[in-house]
């Protein structure tokens, strides 16, 4: 009788969890959309002082540096945004989806791969033997037949 009821309390967690996803706006705001555009901004500031530093003859670890600064500036604004924090569930969601994966075995990643190496081995010899067959048959009787 417990079981029935803790089976009972998941499903309805389960289906409260889909209803309140299925409650959630999708829309951007429009504190939303001047974050992302001052992430975009961010973003070619980053490209721009990378191609000017490189006219000067800058390092290569200085310019690396910044646009790697302005890609992690821009990713932190863009993720304090909807788009970003349902991009951030996805990952999490995905994440844990991920740790359910049941991996093969090295034993059975290497009989697959040689299963599948055969196949495409026999496929291609099965083409060729048709394409041999297609040629001699258009080239060899049809043409001559006309001739």
């Amino acid at each position: 009788m417990h079981r029935e009821a803790c089976m009972a309390e998941i499903r309805v967690t389960r289906m409260t969890r889909m209803n309140t996803k299925a409650e959630q706006s999708k829309g951007t705001s429009g504190a939303d959309i001047g974050k992302l555009v001052l992430a975009v901004l961010v973003l070619a500031a980053g490209i721009v002082g990378y191609t000017y530093l490189g006219n000067i003859g800058a390092a290569s670890p200085l310019r690396l540096i910044t646009i790697l600064v302005a890609v992690i500036i821009a990713l932190a604004i863009a993720a304090f945004t909807a788009p970003g924090r349902r991009t951030r569930h996805f990952l999490a969601e995905s994440q844990f989806e991920m740790r359910k994966v049941v991996w093969p075995t090295r034993d059975e990643t290497i009989k697959t791969t040689g299963i599948i190496i055969l196949v495409v081995v026999v496929l291609s010899l099965l083409l060729g033997l048709i394409d041999l067959i297609l040629k001699s048959v258009v080239l060899d009787w049809l043409l001559k037949l006309g001739s």
